[in-house]
């Protein structure tokens, strides 16, 4: 399928996905956004549509997928509510609310000794650390899986010999 024509039919589609996207995010912003990122995914992947098969199932699949994706990412995250008057929410995976002086200090030299790996450890750690799964980091580095799942066992097994010590 040409170019033109697979983007053609895929803006054809945008009213049926942002009722799709919307049916599951209740949000009409948020389903607008999952709809632009379906876009993305399907004009950056259109080399794995098969050409004579439905577009509006792989597109729909696209998008259902990415919500799931979104939805685990954003589930990872801890909703802590402060103590003001005003009631403000934070969102924080790491947040903990007293910092004692040795938590402080391990977590710095626990950060210093991440940011001294080699960056093609660092990365995958990282990203793996942020919530990321094997596939998405393979894909967004373009390396392969495997490749992905050897450099963060190496980067946890560097960190745990560089500190020993911190329990």
């Amino acid at each position: 399928m040409k170019t033109n024509t697979f983007a053609q039919e895929l803006t054809s589609l945008q009213d049926n996905l942002h009722y799709f996207a919307k049916s599951l995010t209740q949000n009409d912003e948020e389903a607008k956004d999952l709809v632009q990122d379906t876009f993305l995914k399907a004009l950056t992947y259109r080399d794995k549509f098969e050409e004579n098969t439905n577009l509006k199932a792989w597109t729909y699949t696209i998008l259902k997928n990415t919500f799931i994706n979104n939805y685990r990412r954003k589930s990872r995250t801890t909703v802590i509510a402060d103590n003001t008057s005003d009631n403000f929410f934070i969102n924080s995976g790491m947040f903990i609310e007293e910092y004692s002086p040795e938590a402080q200090l391990s977590h710095k030299e626990i950060h210093s000794v991440v940011e001294n790996l080699q960056e093609e450890h660092r990365v995958p750690f990282q990203m793996h650390h942020n919530g990321y799964k094997y596939r998405e980091i393979a894909e967004e580095l373009n390396l392969s899986i495997g490749t992905v799942k050897s450099r963060i066992f190496f980067s946890r097994k560097k960190l745990m010999n560089k500190l020993e010590g911190h329990q």
